[in-house]
């Protein structure tokens, strides 16, 4: 094998490492045309769920064996959580992708769903939906509050393979949460995170 051989092998690469291997979700990221404007919807998880009950989301999960794309994981979630069919929905594109750890990679579609579509949402998923007028949101900048993280050195890591063992200068892990309010509801976490950039790309990628 030569230099050039490599170079082949290596060049152009747009991958991203982890992602054969961490777990994937799609979300969709719903318009809807209302009272002359634009409106975003949003969940509130049911109180019931084990996972962030309660939590204001976008429609997604899991992507399954019998999806054949994450936008197809997207637009599966969406029907099973609002109960709406699939021809009301129309993808209008995906948003880039969410790292949220290494072991979990979230994948953003945005689109629109018909206006006189009826929704029903699946009670044992969502509690409420609820909608914020696009002209409003594109105004707000959400609150930031910093969480640390520290390493762990009760854990079972072998910091014995490490020179410098449990002395070793780990850096403590500092996570910006974006927080937005609406109405009396409090959206934070990846759905702000989310939310934060789909606002930027509204406010900064103007093409008409």
């Amino acid at each position: 094998m030569d230099i050039k051989s490599i170079t082949r092998r290596i060049e152009n690469d747009g991958s991203i490492i982890g992602e054969d291997t961490a777990k994937k979700s799609a979300l969709f990221l719903p318009l809807i045309y209302k009272n002359n404007t634009w409106s975003l919807l949003l969940e509130v998880r049911a109180a019931e769920l084990k996972r962030q009950p309660g939590d204001i989301c976008f429609p997604g999960g899991r992507s399954e064996k019998i999806d054949g794309s994450m936008r197809e994981t997207a637009v599966r979630e969406t029907i099973e959580e609002l109960g709406i069919r699939k021809e009301a929905i129309q993808v209008i594109g995906q948003m880039g992708t969410c790292i949220a750890t290494s072991e979990l990679f979230l994948y953003p579609f945005v689109g629109v769903i018909e206006s006189d579509e009826p929704l029903k949402p699946n009670p044992d998923e969502v509690q409420e939906v609820f909608t914020i007028p696009l002209p409003w949101l594109m105004k707000q900048i959400p609150e930031k509050h910093s969480l640390n993280f520290t390493v762990d050195k009760h854990s079972e890591f072998p910091f014995e393979r490490i020179v410098a063992g449990k002395r070793y200068p780990f850096r403590n892990l500092q996570i910006s949460e974006p927080f937005y309010e609406y109405k009396g509801k409090t959206i934070w976490g990846l759905t702000a995170r989310i939310l934060e950039h789909f606002v930027f790309l509204m406010n900064h990628r103007m093409f008409d």
